[in-house]
């Protein structure tokens, strides 16, 4: 049996002591750094082709005119968008799979992300609203989904199997739903939802991503410092997490809350991105090799992924720009394919 990497202890002056682990670090630094580089790449390719180190001179101000307008307020808040979307969809598919204990615990999968949907399609069809707006349906609709199946699951089975069953009849009713929804929307009104339910990050800018950025602010930190080793220590069982004297139902509600908002602010900003959240936790954990949730190493992985989706999607057909959510739904979809084999043969489903 193959052991973890062993954790070591970071004192400061004032006495404080943090613990982590070097191989975590070193994988979430590999997958800040290929983000970014990915990042300077889609700054630097278009119709106006630039090269990385042009586009870094432009960001750190020392561009032309002509290239500060199009990095700074074209193309950098798409890239922002994406890396913001990545590494909030990768925390919340860390947190919901420490959570229920199953790889396949991801927003996707639990309803959480139709919910989102439901609730900006329920803006843009009913109301007309533009981003801010969208941005509120999202988070309104995700966390009405969370009460729902909180509620449906019950305050003992908010974990495991129940949830996960629960997360998918809950999905496929709102499903049904925004079917709905569409088919009573003027024409144009239709197109612009359809294209949000695909996954986009077509002509984003930055009143999309503010809201998303405020989340990953606020919540980022209380998921990875306030939260993380109750998070830890509930992967181990109820049982045990409460003998290390974890408040188990206030730390569960407080991960779930902070998953389905950064999940449903995810969706806002460039829509249901299918699949990210299912395998940027799994993925961080095969690099790490470490026990555990690697919240940290999962957010820089889910930016690494979507931001490299983005990349290909503008590149996969000469002259036609796919989106987003169409090359993370065609590699999540077989990903998907392989975990459910795999769980099978190792008999956990």
């Amino acid at each position: 049996m193959s052991r973890s990497p062993r954790a070591a202890v970071l004192r400061t002056p004032a006495g404080l002591s943090l613990r982590f682990r070097p191989r975590a670090l070193a994988v979430a630094a590999v997958c800040l750094v290929v983000a970014l580089g990915t990042g300077v790449l889609l700054i630097g390719s278009g119709d106006f082709p630039m090269s990385p180190a042009d586009v870094v001179r432009t960001l750190a101000g020392q561009g032309s005119p002509a290239d500060s307008v199009i990095v700074n307020e074209i193309r950098l808040p798409r890239v922002v968008t994406a890396l913001a979307v990545g590494a909030a969809l990768g925390l919340a598919g860390a947190i919901f799979q420490s959570l229920v204990r199953n790889p396949l615990g991801s927003p996707d999968i639990l309803g959480f992300t139709q919910g989102a949907g439901t609730g900006v399609l329920t803006v843009i069809v009913l109301f007309g609203g533009g981003s801010a707006a969208a941005a509120a349906g999202a988070a309104g609709g995700g966390l009405a989904t969370g009460l729902v199946v909180w509620a449906v699951a019950g305050r003992h089975g908010a974990h495991g199997q129940r949830l996960v069953l629960v997360g998918i009849g809950v999905a496929a009713i709102l499903t049904g739903v925004n079917g709905y929804l569409l088919t009573q929307a003027q024409i144009v009104d239709a197109a612009r939802a359809v294209l949000w339910l695909t996954g986009s990050l077509d002509g984003r800018d930055w009143a999309d991503s503010a809201p998303l950025l405020i989340a990953l602010a606020v919540l980022g930190p209380l998921v990875l410092v306030g939260c993380g080793r109750a998070l830890r220590m509930l992967e181990l069982g109820d049982d045990a997490a409460h003998a290390l004297g974890v408040p188990i139902e206030r730390a569960r509600l407080i991960l779930l809350g902070a998953a389905v908002l950064l999940t449903s602010f995810a969706a806002a900003a460039a829509g249901p991105v299918s699949f990210v959240a299912l395998t940027a936790p799994q993925l961080a954990r095969r690099l790490t090799r470490t026990p555990g949730p690697n919240l940290l190493p999962a957010a820089c992985m889910g930016a690494a992924l979507l931001v490299a989706a983005d990349w290909a999607a503008q590149r996969a057909f000469t002259g036609h720009q796919l989106p987003v959510g169409v090359v993370t739904g065609l590699l999540g979809g077989g990903y998907l394919v392989w975990l459910l084999v795999t769980e099978r043969k190792t008999g956990r489903i």
